[in-house]
C-alpha cells in the first residue's frame, strides 16, 4: 500500500492511538511497522487474532504483563557472554514471570471458549521457573542486590554492620573526648571513611591522617588514628562485597546465556501477543467488530463511523459497493460531510486489511484490494475541518497510470477547480476509464452533469449526503440511490443573502434546472426505501438460516444426550436388578445350608417358593425399564400452571411450568430438568385431596414469595446463569410483569453471559439495561411473557 494513501488517508494516526494500549517498546515497533497485508489468508487470520483477544479481554479481563519491560538489549548483551547489570537481570526475569502467567491465563478448561491462535502463540512459550526464582531471590530493586543472594555476601553484611557498629561506637567515644577541638560535636564521612571535623588550629592536638578540609580552611576532615585500621577493615569488606555482586550478576547471567535461545523466544511471543492484545484493547475502546474479508471485490460497511471522529458527535454510515454497482457518486453541499464518507471508507478498509477490528455494526463485510488510492483535496485534517473541496490532477495522473481491477479508488471533488462543462466531462472521462479497468470507485461532486450520468450508466449508482438547511449543519447520513442538492439558494438565504439577489439568481436558470434535481429526488426516495428494506431483508435471512442451523444442532444434540440418559439410566438400574438377584440366591443359599444342619423339608420348599416369586418380582421390574410403557393413564386435556402430571417416556412424575405454545407444547420441571413435550404426551395422575390442597398452599405460598429482583453479584456465570433461568420461572409463574436483575459492573463478563442466556429464554420479552435511578449498567430490566 502506497505511503501518500496512508498519509491521506490519516493511517498513521490511528497507529498513534494503537500505540497507547502496547505495553512494551517493541510491541510499540510492531505497531508502527503495521500496513495492510499482502494477502487475504493472512488478513483473515489476523482480524480473528484481533478477535479473540477482545473476546478473552470481555471473558477474562487483561492479560498478566504487569513487571514486562523491554528486554532486548538486555538478551542481546546475555547472548554475546555479556554480564548484565541489576536492572537487566530484574527486567529478564519479569519477563520470563508474564511468560508463565500467560501460559497459566490462556489455559482453557473444559468448557471455556477455544482461542485457536492465542493458544497457539502460548503453546510457544517455555516457562523457565528455576532461573524466574533464581533472579526473584537475588536481586531486589535495579539498586540493590539481596542478602540471600549467597551464603558468602550474607556473611559479609553481617562483618560489614558488625564493624560499622564498632567503628560508631569508638568514634562517638573520640568525639565526646576532644569536643573542645572539634568544630562540631559530630562525625562524618569522606570517601567511605568515618572522620571528625577539627579545627584548623588545633590539628596538631587530634594525630590522624587528613582527608578534606572545608571551604574556608577552618574545619580539617581528620581521620584518628585509632579509626585507620577499623576503616581498612570496613574497605576491605566493602570490596569484598563488591566483588562478590559482580560474582552473582555473572552467575545469573550465565544462567540467562544458558537459557538464552528460550527466554529470546518467550520474549519474541510476548511482543506478538502485547501488539495482539493492543488491537484488542483499542477494538473495545471503538466499540469495534471483525468483518467478513470478501475475494469479489465487493464490500457492504453496515453502521461504519470514523475512528479519528469523536464517538458522541460521529453518525454511523451505511456503504455498500461491488455487487449491483462498482461506482458510487456522492453530491451534496459543502461541509455535507462527503470527504467525511470517502476517509470512512478508505480508512476503514486500511484497518481491516492490517488486522484492526473496525467501528461498525455486526454483518459488516469489507473487500480485499490489493491497492487503495485516495485523491482527498488538500488532504487536511477532518479533525479540524469535515471537508475538503480541491483536487490534484498530478494525482488522477498517477492513479490513472496504476490502477486495475484490484483497486480501491477514492476522487474527492472530482474535477472541480477549472471550467465545470469541461471539468464534468473530463471526471466522466476518468470515470469511464476506471470503470472498464474493473476498478472499484467513489467519487465526490457538485455537478448536474454526473448526477445525469450515474442515471443513465449501467454499474454506477448516485448518493447523497443529508443537509438541514434550517440549522446549517450537516446530518452526515449517506443515502445510497439518491443524487443530492447543492442548496446553494437556501444557504446563501439562511447565511443573510438577499431576497433579491437569489431572485435574480434564480432567473439565470432555466425552469428545467430548477427542478431537475426535485424531481430525480421524489422519483428516486422510494427506490433507496425498497433497496434498504431488501438488504435488510436479506441480513434477518440470513442471521435467522444461521439460528437455525445453530438450533438444529443443538437439538441433535439434546437428542443424543437424553439417549445417553435413558441407556444410562437403564444400564445402572439392571445392575441393581442384577445385585438384587444375587443378594437374593445368596440368601437362599445360606437357607439351605441351615437345612442341611436341620430344617425341616417343608421349610425348603416355602424357601424355594419364596424364590421363585422373587426372581418373578424382578424380571418384572427389569421388563418394565427395558420397555417404555407407552400409555399410563387418561391423557391431559387441560393444564393448569404447577399442576403434576406423568410422563410417560421418563416414567416419572412432571410439574407444569408453562401453558402450551402454538406448537402444542409445554414445559415441565422432571427433578433438575426443565424439558419441553407435547401436551398429548401428559398423563393425569391421581391426587388426594389433601395432597392437592398441600400442594396448592406451597404452590400458593412459593408464588406470594418471589421478589422482583434477583442479586447476582459475586457468583461465577455458570451459577449466575443457572440461578437466573430458575428464577425467571419463579417470576413467570408468579405473574411478575417486569424484574430486575443485578449483575453489577466489573469487567462485562457476567453481563455479557446474562444477556445471552435471556436472548433464548422462553419466559423473556425483551430485556435492556437499567438507566439511571435504576441501576445503569450494573443492572438488566428482564420484561416477562
Amino acid at each position: 500500500m502506497k505511503e501518500k494513501t496512508l498519509r491521506v488517508l490519516e493511517f498513521n494516526k490511528v497507529k498513534d492511538k494503537l500505540k497507547t494500549y502496547a505495553i512494551t517498546e517493541s510491541g510499540k515497533r510492531l505497531v508502527e511497522q503495521l500496513t495492510p497485508y499482502k494477502s487475504i489468508y493472512e488478513v483473515k487470520n489476523k482480524l480473528e487474532e484481533s478477535n479473540e483477544a477482545l473476546d478473552i479481554l470481555i471473558r477474562k479481563g487483561a492479560p498478566p504483563f504487569e513487571g514486562l519491560f523491554d528486554t532486548r538489549e538486555a538478551l542481546e548483551r546475555a547472548g554475546k557472554g555479556g554480564v548484565l547489570t541489576a536492572g537487566q537481570l530484574l527486567r529478564v526475569g519479569g519477563m520470563l514471570r508474564c511468560s508463565r502467567r500467560f501460559k497459566e491465563y490462556i489455559e482453557r478448561k473444559d468448557d471455556e471458549v477455544s482461542y485457536k491462535h492465542l493458544e497457539d502463540l502460548a503453546f510457544v512459550l517455555t516457562p523457565l521457573k528455576k532461573l524466574e526464582s533464581d533472579i526473584e531471590n537475588a536481586i531486589v530493586s535495579e539498586e540493590e542486590i539481596s542478602d540471600k543472594a549467597s551464603g558468602t555476601l550474607y556473611g559479609i553484611r553481617r562483618s560489614l554492620k558488625e564493624k560499622n557498629s564498632s567503628v560508631r561506637e569508638k568514634i562517638n567515644s573520640i568525639v565526646r573526648s576532644n569536643s573542645k577541638y572539634l568544630q562540631d560535636s559530630l562525625y562524618t564521612m569522606r570517601g567511605d571513611r568515618y572522620v571528625i571535623p577539627v579545627k584548623a588550629e588545633y590539628k596538631g592536638a587530634v594525630p590522624g591522617l587528613v582527608h578534606d578540609q572545608s571551604s574556608t580552611g577552618a574545619t580539617l576532615f581528620i581521620e584518628p588514628m585509632s579509626l585507620v585500621n577499623l576503616n581498612n577493615e570496613i574497605k576491605e569488606l566493602m570490596l569484598k562485597e563488591k566483588a562478590e555482586i559482580e560474582r552473582i550478576l555473572s552467575e545469573l547471567s550465565a544462567k540467562v546465556y544458558e537459557n538464552f535461545e528460550e527466554a529470546k523466544n518467550n520474549y519474541k511471543i510476548l511482543t506478538e501477543l502485547d501488539f495482539i492484545f493492543a488491537k484488542g484493547k483499542y477494538a473495545s475502546k471503538l466499540n469495534a467488530v471483525i468483518p467478513a474479508v470478501r475475494d469479489d471485490r465487493s464490500f457492504d460497511i453496515i453502521g461504519g463511523k470514523h475512528p479519528l471522529i469523536d464517538p458522541k458527535v460521529v453518525v454511523p454510515s451505511d456503504i455498500y459497493l461491488g455487487e449491483e454497482f462498482t461506482t458510487l457518486m456522492i453530491t451534496g453541499p459543502n461541509t455535507g460531510g462527503k470527504t467525511v464518507t470517502l476517509k470512512t471508507v478508505g480508512l476503514l478498509h486500511l484497518m481491516a486489511l492490517s488486522g484492526l477490528l473496525i467501528p461498525a455494526r455486526d454483518g459488516s463485510a469489507v473487500a480485499f484490494f490489493n491497492e487503495i488510492f485516495a485523491d482527498i483535496g488538500d488532504e487536511q485534517s477532518i479533525e479540524q475541518s469535515l471537508s475538503t473541496f480541491s483536487s490534484h490532477m498530478t494525482n488522477i495522473v498517477s492513479i490513472l497510470e496504476e490502477a486495475d481491477k484490484d483497486s480501491l479508488v477514492l476522487f474527492d471533488e472530482l474535477g472541480s477547480g477549472t471550467d465545470p462543462t469541461e471539468g464534468a466531462a473530463l471526471a466522466v472521462a476518468v470515470i469511464e476509464t476506471l470503470k472498464n479497468r474493473g476498478a472499484r470507485l467513489i467519487a465526490t461532486t457538485h455537478y448536474s452533469e454526473l448526477k445525469g450520468y450515474a442515471l443513465r450508466t449501467v454499474g454506477v449508482e448516485n448518493s447523497s449526503v443529508e443537509f438541514d438547511v434550517e440549522t446549517l449543519k450537516p446530518t452526515y447520513r449517506l443515502l445510497i440511490g439518491i443524487p443530492g442538492k447543492s442548496n446553494a439558494f437556501e444557504i446563501s438565504k439562511r447565511l443573510g443573502l438577499g431576497e433579491d439577489v437569489i431572485v435574480k439568481a434564480k432567473d439565470y436558470m432555466s425552469k428545467e434546472n430548477l427542478q431537475f434535481e426535485d424531481l430525480i429526488r421524489d422519483l428516486q426516495e422510494k427506490s433507496i426505501i425498497a433497496n434498504k428494506d431488501a438488504r435488510e431483508a436479506k441480513r434477518i435471512k440470513e442471521e435467522a438460516e444461521d439460528l437455525k442451523k445453530k438450533y438444529e444442532e443443538k437439538l441433535q444434540k439434546l437428542d443424543k444426550v437424553r439417549d445417553k440418559a435413558y441407556d444410562e439410566a437403564r444400564r445402572e438400574a439392571k445392575e441393581i436388578i442384577s445385585k438384587a438377584k444375587d443378594e437374593a440366591d445368596e440368601i437362599v443359599k445360606a437357607m439351605r445350608e441351615l437345612e442341611k444342619m436341620g430344617i425341616a423339608e417343608g421349610g425348603r420348599n416355602r424357601l424355594e417358593a419364596e424364590r421363585r416369586k422373587l426372581k418373578e418380582s424382578l424380571e418384572e421390574k427389569e421388563a418394565a425399564m427395558v420397555k417404555v410403557r407407552e400409555n399410563n393413564g387418561e391423557p391431559l386435556k387441560k393444564v393448569t400452571l404447577g399442576m403434576e402430571a406423568f410422563l410417560p417416556s421418563l416414567n416419572q412424575r412432571v410439574i407444569v411450568i408453562s401453558m402450551p405454545d402454538n406448537k402444542g407444547e409445554v414445559q415441565v420441571e422432571a427433578g433438575i430438568m426443565k424439558i419441553n413435550v407435547k401436551l398429548k404426551d401428559l398423563r393425569k395422575v391421581e391426587v388426594t385431596p389433601a395432597k392437592k390442597e398441600k400442594k396448592k398452599r406451597e404452590l400458593k405460598l412459593n408464588l406470594k414469595s418471589v421478589e422482583s429482583r434477583i442479586d447476582l453479584r459475586g457468583m461465577d456465570a455458570e451459577e449466575a446463569c443457572y440461578r437466573t433461568d430458575k428464577y425467571l420461572d419463579e417470576a413467570y409463574m408468579a405473574n411478575l410483569g417486569e424484574v430486575t436483575v443485578v449483575h453489577g459492573k466489573g469487567t462485562g463478563v457476567l453481563r455479557k453471559a446474562i444477556n445471552d442466556m435471556l436472548k433464548r429464554h422462553p419466559h423473556v420479552k425483551s430485556y435492556r439495561l437499567g438507566v439511571y435511578g435504576e441501576g445503569g449498567d450494573g443492572v438488566t430490566i428482564v420484561e416477562l411473557k
